[in-house]
Order: C-alpha cells, then sequence, then structure tokens
C-alpha cells in the first residue's frame, strides 16, 4: 500500500510545535477533548484498564483521569518526546503496540486523519479490546480546511497551470462508519460536527496550523518551495470567497466522531429477517384505522 503521509515527517513537525509552544494552539484538541469527556460521561459503566493512542497531547489521558470510570490508563505515542517524560509507550506509528483482549477503552483524538491505514489501525484497536470493550475516536473529516484547499488550488492552477495537493484528504462521515464495520466493531456509530473559526487572514490560520504542527506531510506535495505570489494569491482569493461582512475569514474545521464495540455474546443484535412476528402492513393497517 503506498504511503499517504510521510509519517517521519508528520512526527517532526509535531516534535518542532511542541518544542515552540505557542499558547492556544491546542485549542481543537481542547474543544474535542471537552466533547469526549460529555460523551464517555453517558457510558453507564467504568473501565479496568483504558488507553489513550497516537493523541500527542495529555488530553485524552487528562479526561479519562477525571471522568473517575477508568482504573487504569496507559499511553501510546510515536514518539518519546510527546511522552512528556511522563509514563506511556512508544510504538511506530502504524502499529499499535497492545496485546490482544488487554483493555476495554481505547480512546484517539485528533490522530487517525494522518494514519496511513485508518482500517487497519481500526482492527488493531476491536483485536486489542476485550470483549464489551469500548472505542471512542475523533478524526478530522471531509470538509475541513475545504475554504483553504480551494483557495489554494485556484491560486496555484491560476499562476502555474496546474496543482499540487497541499492539504490532507479527509474522510466522510459515512465511510468512517463503513470502516467501524469493516474493522468488526458492534453497534458502531458515526456522525459528524463542524466547527468554524475566523481569523484576520489566511496567514493566521497558516500559523495557526503550523503551531499545531499539521502542515502539509503528503507524499506527493510538491519538493518546490511554494513562491510569495502563491500565498499572496490564495489569501486574496480566501478574503473575496470566504470573509464575512467584518473582513474576517472564516475556516472549517469537521469533527468526525466514532465509536464501537468489540462484540460480545450479551450485546444487542438484529433479528434475522423473516423473524418479525407481525407484520408491518398488518401494523399500518391497524394504525389506519384507529
Amino acid at each position: 500500500m503506498q504511503a499517504i503521509f510521510d509519517a517521519s515527517l508528520v512526527i517532526a513537525r509535531r516534535r518542532r510545535a511542541l518544542s515552540q509552544a505557542v499558547a492556544g494552539a491546542d485549542f481543537l484538541v481542547a474543544r474535542a477533548a471537552e466533547d469526549l469527556a460529555d460523551r464517555l460521561a453517558v457510558v453507564e459503566r467504568k473501565f479496568e484498564r483504558g488507553a489513550a493512542i497516537f493523541g500527542v497531547s495529555p488530553a485524552a489521558t487528562a479526561v479519562l483521569a477525571a471522568s473517575g470510570k477508568v482504573q487504569d490508563v496507559v499511553r501510546i505515542e510515536a514518539d518519546r518526546d510527546f511522552l512528556g517524560g511522563g509514563p506511556g509507550i512508544v510504538s511506530d506509528p502504524e502499529t499499535i503496540a497492545l496485546e490482544p483482549e488487554s483493555i476495554d477503552l481505547a480512546l484517539s483524538l485528533l490522530a487517525l486523519q494522518e494514519a496511513n491505514d485508518v482500517p487497519g489501525q481500526l482492527i488493531q484497536i476491536r483485536r486489542a479490546l476485550r470483549p464489551d470493550g469500548l472505542f471512542l475516536g475523533v478524526m478530522a473529516g471531509a470538509g475541513t480546511l475545504a475554504e483553504l484547499r480551494e483557495s489554494l488550488l485556484a491560486a496555484e492552477t491560476e499562476l502555474t497551470g496546474g496543482a499540487s495537493p497541499r492539504v490532507f484528504p479527509f474522510t466522510d462521515v459515512r465511510d468512517a462508519g463503513a470502516l467501524l464495520q469493516r474493522a468488526g466493531f458492534a453497534l458502531p456509530v458515526a456522525d459528524a460536527e463542524t466547527v468554524t473559526v475566523r481569523y484576520d487572514t489566511m496567514f493566521a490560520l497558516m500559523a495557526d496550523l503550523r503551531a499545531m504542527g499539521v502542515t502539509n506531510s503528503l507524499t506527493d506535495r510538491s519538493r518546490m518551495p511554494a513562491t510569495r505570489r502563491l500565498f499572496q494569491r490564495a489569501a486574496e482569493i480566501y478574503a473575496e470567497r470566504f470573509s464575512d461582512p467584518d473582513g474576517r475569514v472564516r475556516a472549517s474545521f469537521c469533527f468526525v466522531w466514532l465509536s464501537g464495540w468489540a462484540p460480545a455474546p450479551s450485546q444487542q443484535k438484529p433479528l434475522k429477517p423473516g423473524s418479525a412476528q407481525v407484520s408491518l402492513a398488518k401494523v399500518l393497517g391497524e394504525d389506519g384505522k384507529k
């Protein structure tokens, strides 16, 4: 399988972002962590062992600790620096270093969108879960940075007659649900939420992306440095197409939320086709008479 992302570059840029931390640049992770806490709060059970997988930030483990629902938590990261000197497991970014059926809760916070093999990672997570274990995750989905993608594409096409990929490909919420099923999760659910952030200019957005460590790491990216004129023209197009009346520009971030359970005999299962005791036509007929 051809790699979509340059994994070593992904790690290097995340490491640089951590070493040159900008206050407030983790606002998307903080927002996702708050939503994660809300989703975990409605799960009416406790877990013996949980894992926060490739989150770079300690936000997911903080959510687990604050919930009071998890007895033991382990962090898995792709680089020792991401652990911030704390305990955890360092693992290849495409391999989840957990034994089969060794955890009963897995969390993934804004990490899967940079995985080269999303189906493979979901399968690994499902195998690491004990029967009736829960997976909760969120990834950047289709629609994220759509304005930036369109502006860069239009500017580069106008100036050079062609374009190279500069924004990640993102997964649609329907495809995300299908991936959960493909990975073997029971009761899979995928839903999406779009967060709109406003900036003074496109350059302020790009500064935030750099501070997050999520600039272009595509293997098919152009190795030629982008020109100043390209970004200036892209900023002009961005302002023309995606500005509000006050002159500020919009940037969309789509959160695709995933949840699924490791199969277990105790779980609810759909009835087999043809096993219904009352026909739908009869029910509708009775409702009509009423």
